[in-house]
């Protein structure tokens, strides 16, 4: 969007980062500037007072090394954390949310979690706990039925989804994970994405999956897996940014 893109450019450390700095960046840390440019994908984590929020802490490395392995999309080698009520939420096309415990908001973290979907960005939730009765997931959802009512809210993704072709194909849904295939809480693989749609396009994406824990891995050994379980991640990060 024009908009982000104006407002990221003049966007300084107006949040609280860390650096990640994946291999293909860091021989250029040195020289760059302090905030990200309005071309660049910024992995922005959502911070909430309710929760255990900054799990899963090599999750944006993963997820960046990724997307500069297989994309030519420019990133910006550092996790920005935000609040849901800060202003400057909705110059970024990309919010990761996740932790295992109790989610709540207050009425103006409803109001920016709205303004940041309507805006065009794409929250991801992923439920650390990968159980649909744990207290994550439940009280994510209470609280997106509260932000986003409406009778379609958190429906099932079908497989034809745009978001499973974004770059790589899925023709069978969403990658199964580790977590989900030691039988652990629900007992059950998850064969499913669900989310809220707003103006034609995905605004939330939530998963039971657990692909933070999935991810969080230090990104250097990744050479050493026979399949990159990343590769969904970029997906993600290619419809956030179309």
């Amino acid at each position: 969007m024009p908009t982000r893109r104006r407002f990221l450019a003049d966007l300084g450390l107006a949040c609280a980062s860390a650096a990640v700095w994946p291999a293909a960046l860091a021989a250029q840390a040195p020289s760059r500037q302090t905030g990200p440019r309005g071309h660049e994908f910024v992995f922005a984590r959502l911070r909430y007072d309710s929760g255990d929020w900054d799990y899963n802490p090599k999750v944006a490395a993963n997820v960046l090394d990724a997307v500069i392995q297989y994309t030519n999309i420019p990133v910006y080698p550092r996790e920005v954390v935000i609040t849901a009520e800060a202003k400057e939420l909705t110059a970024f096309p990309f919010l990761f949310m996740t932790g295992h415990t109790l989610v709540r908001f207050n009425r103006a973290e409803r109001e920016g979690l709205a303004a940041f979907v309507d805006a065009g960005g794409l929250l991801f939730s992923d439920d650390c706990n990968h159980d649909i009765a744990g207290l994550y997931a439940k009280s994510f959802e209470q609280e997106m039925r509260q932000t986003f009512p409406g009778a379609e809210t958190l429906a099932k993704l079908p497989n034809s989804h745009p978001l499973y072709r974004s770059f790589f194909r899925f023709p069978d849904g969403p990658p199964q994970t580790s977590k989900e295939l030691k039988g652990w809480c629900d007992d059950m693989v998850h064969d499913y994405l669900r989310g809220v749609e707003r103006g034609g396009r995905l605004g939330v994406l939530y998963s039971n999956k657990d692909y933070g824990c999935e991810w969080d891995y230090e990104w250097r050994n990744k050479r050493f897996r026979s399949e990159d379980n990343t590769r969904f991640a970029v997906n993600v990060v290619v419809y956030a940014m179309t």
